[in-house]
């Protein structure tokens, strides 16, 4: 009997768990908090995925050796002058993925902060987004959020050309709605 209801609790627990922190598309993700040790914005201040609210928000989660991965979709995106009362870029660095020194990662976001200044640039110092919302590790992922923070848009590895126009017209959908 207790080997039984060990088995049960143990199921509903990796049910439970695996249902609310996987990443699904039309939802809102499991809150993340990023401060302190775990990380934050550049400048030492907090970030909470929370604050993606209010806009249409586009994440890079970044691993710093892979950053070059996806500037075609960074330019594309850039190109298009998105109104920036209704729109939103994110670059978020999995710190933890990079085997390079934290000075190089430092100095190379210091670049990408002048090519791209209206972007918020965030670090991740230990994988907490890819643990609670499951998403690839060690890799350049895209994701891009509703105004009310829903994903409506997620890509790991390199976007195609014909994934960059779907995304760029998904944006579009999303700041008129």
């Amino acid at each position: 009997m207790k080997y039984l209801l060990s088995t049960v609790l143990l199921a509903a627990l990796f049910f439970t768990q695996s249902a609310w922190a996987k990443l699904e598309l039309r939802q809102v993700p499991q809150g993340v908090n990023l401060e302190g040790k775990r990380g934050g914005r550049m400048d030492g201040a907090p970030w909470h995925s929370g604050e993606m609210k209010g806009k249409v928000h586009v994440l890079f989660y970044v691993d710093p050796d892979l950053k070059d991965l996806n500037n075609d979709a960074s330019e594309a995106l850039k190109a298009e002058s998105f109104p920036r009362e209704k729109y939103q870029p994110l670059a978020v660095i999995n710190v933890a993925a990079s085997r390079l020194p934290k000075f190089l990662v430092k100095s190379s976001l210091k670049k990408k902060q002048k090519r791209y200044p209206d972007t918020i640039y965030v670090r991740d110092n230990k994988k907490v987004i890819v643990k609670a919302w499951e998403i690839a590790d060690e890799n350049n992922n895209v994701l891009a959020f509703d105004k009310e923070g829903k994903l409506f848009f997620i890509k790991e590895g390199k976007l195609n050309p014909d994934e960059i126009k779907d995304l760029i017209e998904l944006i579009y959908q999303h700041l008129d709605s």
